[in-house]
């Protein structure tokens, strides 16, 4: 307990004093996560909406797929995006890899099936009449859609929220595309097992209190947003 204790105490006093160190592994984290989740939505949200609102040949198999990618391991995606973007890749002339937008790229492909999922989800469990309703009073499909997203955007930014936690929570991308660089690609997660394997336990449980605190200022403003 009384290493408990002192580790605390020491991950509060960095955090009191604003450790350069812990704030550039705080900024990394969330300057490559937002930018995911962002690039995620303009993809996934689409992505969900049609799959929810239209039938065609091979949709199943397309959900289907989208829930096994769900599931898929951050070192698989890690691996397939540092083949890309490695010299002897087709995308090693950008100079991409060890980079925050390599990262990006990763944690993108991360979140993607994630955000599409959930917005299926949502679509499917929005009124029917939705649609037909906006159809028939004169307004264009654009239009319903658009109606149809209103309707369900506490869907759409649960699958947000969900696909930001899982981005900022992962190792494996952030560690092969980022390469762990210090106050460059190092994020709280790769700088926690970093610390954490030198016997820095009062760095890493600084970042992971951080990290907590992150994800629950994010379900607190979801919040809010559902209670108005």
């Amino acid at each position: 307990m009384a290493f408990i204790g002192d580790s605390l105490g020491g991950a509060l006093a960095l955090l009191t004093s604003l450790d350069p160190e812990v704030l550039a592994a705080v900024w990394v984290t969330l300057w490559v996560g937002c930018w995911s989740i962002l690039l995620a939505a303009v993809a996934g949200v689409p992505l969900g909406l049609l799959v929810g609102l239209y039938q065609f040949p091979l949709r199943g198999c397309l959900v289907t797929l989208l829930n096994t990618l769900m599931a898929l391991p951050t070192v698989v995606v890690g691996l397939v995006v540092y083949g890309l973007l490695s010299r002897q890749g087709p995308l090693g002339e950008l100079g991409l890899l060890f980079s925050p937008q390599a990262m990006v790229i990763g944690q993108t492909l991360l979140a993607i099936p994630i955000v599409a999922n959930y917005t299926l989800a949502a679509i499917q469990g929005a009124d029917v009449r939705i649609m037909p309703t906006a159809l028939t009073l004169g307004g264009t499909r654009l239009q319903g859609m658009l109606l149809l997203v209103r309707e369900v955007r506490f869907g759409i930014m649960a699958a947000l929220i969900a696909g930001f936690g899982r981005v900022i929570s992962e190792v494996g991308v952030a560690m092969m595309l980022g390469g762990n660089i210090r106050d460059y690609t190092r994020t709280m997660t790769t700088a926690i097992a970093l610390e954490t394997s030198k016997g820095e336990f009062g760095f890493g449980l600084a970042l992971g209190l951080v990290l907590m605190t992150v994800a629950l200022l994010v379900n607190l403003v979801l919040h809010s947003f559902q209670q108005r």
